[in-house]
C-alpha cells in the first residue's frame, strides 16, 4: 500500500519495544512508488514521546525507504542543504501512516558532505535494553554504512540538485 502523491501524511516513529518515538503531523506527498516514499514537511508539529511539541523551523524532505535500514531528511537552510539520516526500520505506509522503527544511530551530513555519526552510547544502551538480537545490529549497521557510502559518492537522496528540485516542485505545487 502507498500514499497518494499530493496528500498529507501522517509520519510515526518507534522503538524496539514498541513505544512511540516521534511523530510528524503532515508530511506532503511528493513521491510514491516501491523504491521509496519522499514528503515535504514545512512548518509542521512534531511530538516528541516526553511529550513535548515544537514546530519544524525549516521546509525538509524526507526520503522513506521500504528495503532500507534508514531515512533521511534534507533540511534546506539559508547555509545550503544539511541531512539528518536515522538508522531506522524500513519504513510501511500502512493507509493511516507511514512508520518506522528508530534504532538510535543517526547521521548528520553538512552542505560540504562532511559528516558525524551521533548517539552510539544510546545504540548500545537500547541494544542492551531492549535486546537487540545479533541478526538485528548487523542490519542497522549495514544500514548505517550504505548512508556513508551513499553521502560519499553523493548519490541520491545525497544530491543538492534532487533536493532543490523537489522543494521547487513542492512550492510550484502548494502555492497554486
Amino acid at each position: 500500500m502507498l500514499p497518494k502523491v499530493k496528500e498529507s501524511i501522517y509520519i510515526q516513529s518507534f522503538k524496539h519495544d514498541g513505544s512511540l518515538h516521534r511523530t510528524w503531523a503532515k508530511g506532503y506527498v511528493m513521491e510514491a512508488n516501491e523504491k521509496r516514499i519522499v514528503c515535504v514537511t514545512n512548518k509542521t508539529w512534531v511530538s516528541e514521546s516526553d511529550g513535548r511539541r515544537w514546530v519544524t523551523r525549516e521546509p525538509a524532505i524526507y526520503f522513506f525507504y521500504p528495503d532500507k535500514w534508514f531515512n533521511v531528511i534534507s533540511m534546506i537552510r539559508k547555509t545550503g542543504i544539511y541531512y539528518y539520516c536515522n538508522i531506522a526500520s524500513p519504513s510501511i505506509y500502512d493507509g493511516e501512516s507511514l512508520k518506522n522503527i528508530d534504532y538510535d544511530l543517526d547521521l548528520k551530513v553538512n552542505p560540504q558532505y562532511g559528516w558525524t555519526i551521533l548517539d552510539e552510547d544510546e545504540y548500545v544502551e537500547h541494544g542492551i535494553e531492549m535486546g537487540y538480537s545479533e541478526e538485528l545490529k548487523k542490519a542497522i549497521e549495514k544500514g548505517l554504512d550504505q548512508v556513508i557510502e551513499l553521502v560519499a559518492d553523493r548519490k541520491s537522496p545525497f544530491d543538492h540538485d534532487e533536493v532543490s528540485a523537489i522543494y521547487e516542485r513542492y512550492l510550484e505545487e502548494t502555492q497554486r
